[in-house]
């Protein structure tokens, strides 16, 4: 089973739900986290809320740095805040296979809750699309210049 990094600078919203979703949908092919460059320390409610909406648990997540996963063997990071995607990542992610997966920051929509809702729901839709995406790849025999190409692909064209 392959490990992915889910990175995010806040770690508290878009990267938990991408860790929740892998998680949820990978089976044994592949074993999620996610981590932030500068966590917030909570885990956004909007964002457990959407999971729980949609019927993956909400237990266990915590909003955490990257460095934190410096012994455990990633195989592939995806950043999905473009914020994370600019920084310099930590040494121990040079040889990992890397994607970005741009997307906006449902925290910072303002309005009323069927609106923040919203805008949660459409973060998390895409997500799920793009880890379809992801699970469709033979990912687990991919040269890896190959397989950071179909990541930044699959960020590029799954809305």
């Amino acid at each position: 089973m392959l490990k992915i990094l889910i990175l995010c600078t806040g770690n508290s919203c878009r990267s938990v739900l991408g860790e929740a979703l892998i998680n949820h949908l990978a089976g044994d092919r592949l074993q999620a986290f996610s981590a932030g460059s500068r966590p917030l320390g909570k885990i956004n409610a909007n964002a457990l809320a959407t999971l729980k909406r949609n019927g993956i648990a909400t237990e266990g997540f915590i909003s955490q740095s990257w460095n934190e996963f410096a012994d455990e063997g990633i195989d592939i990071a995806i950043t999905v805040c473009d914020s994370a995607a600019g920084e310099a990542c930590p040494v121990y992610l040079n040889s990992t296979v890397r994607g970005h997966w741009g997307l906006t920051d449902p925290a910072h929509i303002s309005g009323s809750e069927e609106e923040v809702a919203a805008a949660f729901q459409v973060t998390y839709n895409a997500l799920k699309k793009r880890i379809e995406q992801l699970l469709a790849l033979p990912f687990e025999t991919m040269p890896t210049a190959e397989l950071s190409l179909a990541l930044n692909k699959i960020g590029a064209e799954v809305a």
